[in-house]
């Protein structure tokens, strides 16, 4: 038996393949690059030339911001959101965690677990500083590889302090500095520590966070951002192997436990056909009451595949 699991982001879309236990056999993490459909059908094709190309699905999930998308392209069972997927995985990999934190291409969240079961979650509400688009900026505006970004904070000697109210501030106070002369070891070492505070205070919001600790998301493999993390918590900070991917794979984790309970056939479409297949998005807006929904649909060769968006569920 074997699951899959699609995170689809504002920025990567991400797939993972589980077996009956939940061990993550194969994963693929793709840039969205503004086209969420072909990146799920690159990731597809990807999936479709491994060793698992012939592997039985026997269940799907879907989680991200373009869930209900690519639930609709491939057949999902279950739509789940975000936090629930990225609890599920880091239980997985580690049953004793007390906090999750996660921080992706464009919002930031916290979970809160307590005996294996989730008791609360935050998420940034305006502010993305410190998400990965922003750092990618950064690295970009400082003629900075985005991969060793994190490696120049901790060469640091004595890092530079830096705005960190919001993102806005925190670009205006960094050019500042720069432009006083600073170097970027000092400058991103004081960046990751004001993305840090900012972080605890506009996401955590002041809860007290319990250790085990584990760091997901794209974000985690910066290691400037993780010190800065464990210097003020004053504890380690876990972050897990697939860090990347935690959200696809809570969600074949998700798919897994939906299939088992329900007992029911996958809708599943195939691995090799989503990526022979032609979508077209299309959108409208219900004028039925003063909701003015905006409703949502994917056609597949020119057959309505999903349609979503209405609050009433008239749609749906």
């Amino acid at each position: 038996m074997s699951y899959i699991g699609i995170d689809v982001g504002s920025v990567t879309t991400k797939l993972a393949l589980t077996d009956d236990a939940g061990n993550l056999l194969w994963s693929t993490y793709l840039r969205t690059a503004g086209g969420p459909i072909g990146a799920l059908q690159a990731a597809f094709n990807k999936l479709a030339k491994s060793e698992y190309a012939s592997q039985t699905i026997d269940g799907v999930c879907t989680t991200g911001s373009g869930r209900n998308l690519a639930s609709a392209m491939v057949g999902a069972d279950i739509v789940k959101n975000e936090i629930t997927a990225h609890a599920a995985a880091a239980k997985q990999c580690e049953p004793e965690v007390r906090t999750v934190i996660d921080i992706g291409g464009q919002d930031s969240k916290i979970i809160f677990i307590k005996n294996g079961v989730s008791v609360g979650f935050n998420m940034n509400s305006i502010c993305a500083a410190g998400t990965g688009s922003f750092l990618d900026h950064q690295s970009a505006r400082l003629g900075i590889p985005i991969e060793e970004f994190g490696d120049y904070a901790l060469r640091a000697k004595s890092p530079v302090k830096i705005s960190g109210r919001c993102g806005v501030f925190a670009e205006s106070d960094l050019i500042h500095k720069q432009q006083l002369g600073y170097n970027k070891e000092d400058l991103i070492a004081g960046l990751c520590e004001a993305l840090v505070g900012n972080y605890l205070n506009n996401v955590a919001r002041g809860k007290r966070i319990e250790a085990v600790v584990l760091f997901q998301g794209g974000v985690a493999a910066n290691a400037g951002i993780r010190k800065a993390f464990e210097d003020r918590l004053g504890t380690d900070v876990v972050v897990p192997p697939h860090h990347c991917v935690m959200g696809a794979w809570g969600a074949a984790l998700l798919a897994a436990e939906h299939s088992k309970a329900c007992k029911q056939k996958t809708k599943f479409k195939g691995i090799d056909n989503i990526g022979n297949f032609n979508y077209k998005p299309n959108t409208f807006t219900c004028e039925s009451c003063s909701n003015s929904c905006e409703i949502n649909e994917l056609y597949i060769d020119d057959t309505l595949a999903g349609r979503w968006g209405s609050r009433c569920g008239k749609w749906s």
